[in-house]
């Protein structure tokens, strides 16, 4: 399987992803020390937010590891799909997380009168996770621009740095003025930032699941390209799906003039079929079965 993400497999950006997941479990630590101390929903909201980002950066670890391993007689496409599955685990804890603050925040807003919170200790811990978020998206500044996945860190990181801002907001609010409800108001906030994460992540993984054909794979375009290749006659049975995010397999029944088999061409018609999709597409694991204009296929469908 061609490396379509090859900055997550690279010692380097391992390294980095490494010291962000450190960053962030450590700041996770303080904020939820912080937010059981301060009584701070804001605070919890927050953690729960970097919990989540902590979450995706194990499971990029996670595969960088696993998408190594080879392939057996038991996983015969590898072990990629582990992504898949961790994805899908991340999204629902997401989505109950996102859940649970809402409930919790509109209780305090309808009984603002019940809920204690310390404003000084809200304002340590999120500035404490304001400056560590500060500090890993500076280490991830660089290498984002040459790997998709190390800018999906980065992307989560500046998440929880906004985060981490907002709640800082709130906590000021509280000390200057006594409002207790900005946390219950910043919790929302945060929860809101949540829930479209989570529904994204859903969707991919039941479009990987479903075997649908990747976002923005134009299948119309691949049939296009490969019956303009010399020697096609027909093509059918196109399947195009993904094992995880990045890693694309296409397989198609082609038909051939019964003289490119003939005369020996059918290599040739395969390679450059391969190199088409390679090279157009992005697509390297490809499979093809080339067919003579007379063959019948009973259940062939487009």
């Amino acid at each position: 399987m061609h490396d379509h993400a090859p900055g997550i497999r690279g010692a380097g950006n391992r390294r980095l992803l490494a010291i962000s997941l450190t960053i962030t479990t450590v700041v996770l630590v303080v904020q939820v020390a912080g937010a059981l101390l301060s009584g701070s929903l804001a605070l919890l909201a927050d953690a729960g937010h970097m919990f989540t980002d902590a979450a995706a950066l194990v499971i990029a670890l996670i595969a960088s590891t696993v998408a190594a391993r080879p392939a057996d007689d038991r996983a015969t496409f590898g072990y990629q799909r582990a992504e898949v599955f961790g994805a899908l685990t991340n999204a629902v804890i997401l989505l109950v997380l996102a859940g649970w603050i809402v409930v919790e925040a509109v209780g305090r807003l309808v009984r603002p009168g019940e809920a204690e919170i310390g404003g000084a200790l809200m304002l340590i811990a999120a500035t404490v996770g304001l400056v560590a978020n500060a500090v890993a998206l500076r280490l991830l500044g660089a290498a984002q621009k040459r790997s998709i996945n190390v800018r999906g860190a980065y992307l989560e990181v500046l998440g929880d740095l906004l985060g981490s801002a907002a709640v800082i907001v709130s906590a000021v609010i509280i000390l200057l003025t006594g409002w207790t409800p900005a946390d219950a108001v910043v919790s929302l906030l945060i929860a809101a930032m949540i829930v479209p994460r989570a529904i994204s992540l859903l969707r991919e993984v039941a479009s990987v699941l479903g075997e649908s054909a990747p976002e923005g794979m134009q299948v119309a375009r691949i049939r296009s390209h490969i019956l303009d290749t010399p020697g096609v006659v027909d093509v059918h049975d196109v399947h195009v799906w993904q094992l995880t995010r990045g890693a694309p397999v296409f397989t198609a029944h082609v038909v051939v003039d019964e003289a490119c088999l003939a005369d020996g061409r059918a290599t040739g018609i395969l390679t450059e079929l391969q190199g088409c999709l390679a090279e157009h597409f992005d697509v390297a694991h490809s499979t093809f079965q080339l067919e003579p204009a007379g063959h019948i296929e009973h259940d062939a469908h487009t």
